[in-house]
């Protein structure tokens, strides 16, 4: 058989995907697993983004779509980027892609080379250091540790930047912890990078509008101005509108940046599907009540998971200021033996144990770069949550 890429043996399956696989075996063997794994709304598409989808494909609009997106898109992104953000970019420093990760991998392949680093604040989405090695740079951590909120301190960053650094990636509202920067603290970050010209900055708002208690959402290059000419914002459709499957996302960015980014797409995909650009589109300029209503239902599940992990022996749970994961340290728990006999020394262990004996999946944080936690997702119905936790609390109990 012909060798494959060298490159694969850098890029892991996500622990996330691995966790639902196993989860999916054993409800296919008869197990009531409740899985928790998946940062997936559990909400419908709004019904107007639907209908759109359906009239685009009545009027015939199935052809090849512009490879930077089609224009109503684009001009629906811009309203979006000025009410939501105070930003302002022409349509040709937007571009739509295939989800926010195609985005990512986009403007790494289109500024990376072999040597370049990308700075990644640490717990980080798995996917970031993964794309960073297909595009041939370096992924280099900062941590952002529980006693600061899971947020990037300013002395950590400006000692991890280096003359190689080629991006700094920005992820608050942050998947896995949730936490989420203030005016302050993002102020803090910008006035680092301002002393950084030579690194790109990417911020992934994916999680914008998913907020709690009165916490005011902000992004780098509102914050700071002077830095627009090298922000990549980043964010798209999935987690806003529950519109995962539809993979729309997009940027706003300098324009030879997108420029080159739509050249890079161009050779990898072209386009992306014309129906799921105009269900984006009506869902960005249609009615936003549902996306608050469904952001109260996100901290009042929020709320519940954190108060009831809190009350299991062994956890402690941060609570944190938006998206739909919380992050609890299991430290407690390490040392210890499940009531099914396993020894639990990491936090896999214990991931693997509360799948396998209380049927809850969740994934451990050594995914995420940063041990020992698990990520729980609670973008699940509140009484499948409350069944959950109330098996994490059992299993807890029962160690020894």
């Amino acid at each position: 058989m012909p060798a494959l890429a060298s490159r694969l043996k850098d890029v892991l399956v996500s622990a996330s995907v691995a966790m639902s696989v196993r989860a999916r075996e054993l409800v296919a063997q008869g197990h009531p697993v409740i899985s928790l794994t998946v940062g997936e709304p559990d909400f419908p598409t709004p019904p107007h983004a639907i209908e759109a989808a359906h009239q685009a494909a009545l009027d015939g609009k199935t052809k090849y779509p512009p490879q930077d997106g089609l224009p109503f898109l684009k001009q629906a992104i811009q309203r979006k980027f000025r009410r939501d953000n105070g930003l302002d970019y022409a349509l040709d420093e937007i571009m739509v892609a295939n989800g926010g990760k195609q985005v990512i991998m986009d403007a790494l392949l289109a500024t990376c080379d072999r040597g370049d680093e990308v700075l990644i604040p640490t717990p980080y989405w798995a996917n970031y250091a993964d794309m960073a090695r297909l595009a041939a740079a370096t992924p280099t951590f900062v941590s952002c540790p529980q006693n600061n909120g899971f947020k990037l301190r300013p002395a950590d960053l400006e000692a991890a930047i280096t003359p190689r650094t080629k991006w700094l990636f920005l992820n608050f509202p942050n998947n896995p912890t949730g936490a989420a920067c203030s005016r302050a603290e993002m102020q803090a970050i910008a006035a680092v990078m301002l002393r950084h010209p030579h690194v790109w900055i990417l911020t992934d708002d994916m999680y914008e509008h998913l907020v709690y208690d009165g916490f005011e959402f902000c992004t780098i290059a509102e914050v700071e101005p002077r830095l627009k000419n090298r922000v990549l914002t980043v964010n798209g459709a999935s987690k806003t509108y529950a519109m995962t499957g539809w993979r729309v996302g997009f940027a706003g960015g300098p324009r030879a940046l997108i420029k080159a980014m739509v050249n890079m797409q161009g050779q990898l995909t072209s386009g992306i599907c014309t129906v799921a650009q105009a269900a984006a589109a009506a869902a960005l300029d249609g009615p936003q009540d549902l996306v608050a209503e469904r952001a109260a239902l996100y901290r009042e599940r929020r709320d519940l998971v954190v108060d009831m992990l809190n009350d299991a022996p062994g956890l402690h749970c941060h609570r944190p200021e938006g998206a739909f994961y919380v992050y609890p340290d299991v430290a407690g728990c390490l040392g210890r033996t499940s009531a099914g006999g396993q020894r639990i020394e990491t936090d896999a262990d214990l991931a693997r144990a509360l799948l396998e004996e209380a049927f809850v999946a969740t994934v451990p944080g050594a995914a995420y770069g940063m041990s020992p936690y698990l990520r729980i997702s609670y973008a699940t119905d509140t009484e499948r949550l409350r069944e959950a936790c109330r098996r994490i609390q059992a299993f807890c109990r029962d160690l020894h």
